[in-house]
């Protein structure tokens, strides 16, 4: 984390740069300039808007429902947001570690979780589920290897790759 110390307080002040200050920034730029470059200079905006501040208060009311909306459209309505989580995906090696770990995972915990009913019940545990869960283990263990061998989050091999696209398709 010290090594990175730098890259992290960078991250945080574009953060705060571009979420915050020039949103603030620019959203007073843009009512201060349109108002006195625009609507002061033409007598006919001039009587909708008597004053800076009535011009603020008008736009303000009327832009922020309207963003909220455009937001929600966004969000909500348009594939924009798909296209940046896939995006996001395709760029964030611990995203991608956590989808390829837990697909490997799911499969031992199911088939555990099976092993276990049927000990409660008192039933004997078939020789083909020992070996589904030996099978399991040695993914696992490759997997292991396999990331221990490879670059720190350099993870998925195109075959995984394939198979997180046909999840996806789900």
């Amino acid at each position: 984390m010290k090594s990175n110390l730098l890259f992290r307080a960078w991250f945080y002040f574009r953060t705060g740069w571009g979420t915050y200050f020039a949103f603030i920034f620019a959203a007073i730029n843009t009512l201060t300039v349109t108002y006195f470059l625009a609507i002061e200079r033409y007598p006919s905006l001039n009587t909708m808007f008597p004053s800076f501040l009535h011009y603020v208060v008008i736009v303000v009311a009327i832009s922020i429902p309207l963003l909220v909306i455009v937001g929600y459209i966004h969000y909500k309505k348009s594939a924009a947001v798909h296209a940046e989580a896939e995006i996001g995906f395709e760029t964030n090696p611990f995203l991608r570690r956590m989808l390829v770990n837990t697909e490997i995972v799911i499969p031992l915990q199911l088939k555990l979780i099976e092993v276990i009913l049927k000990i409660s019940k008192n039933e004997k545990v078939a020789d083909e589920d020992l070996a589904e869960i030996k099978k399991i283990e040695n993914e696992l263990n490759q997997h292991i290897k396999l990331q221990k061998t490879k670059k720190k989050f350099n993870i998925i091999e195109p075959e995984s790759y394939k198979k997180l696209q046909d999840i996806d398709k789900l």
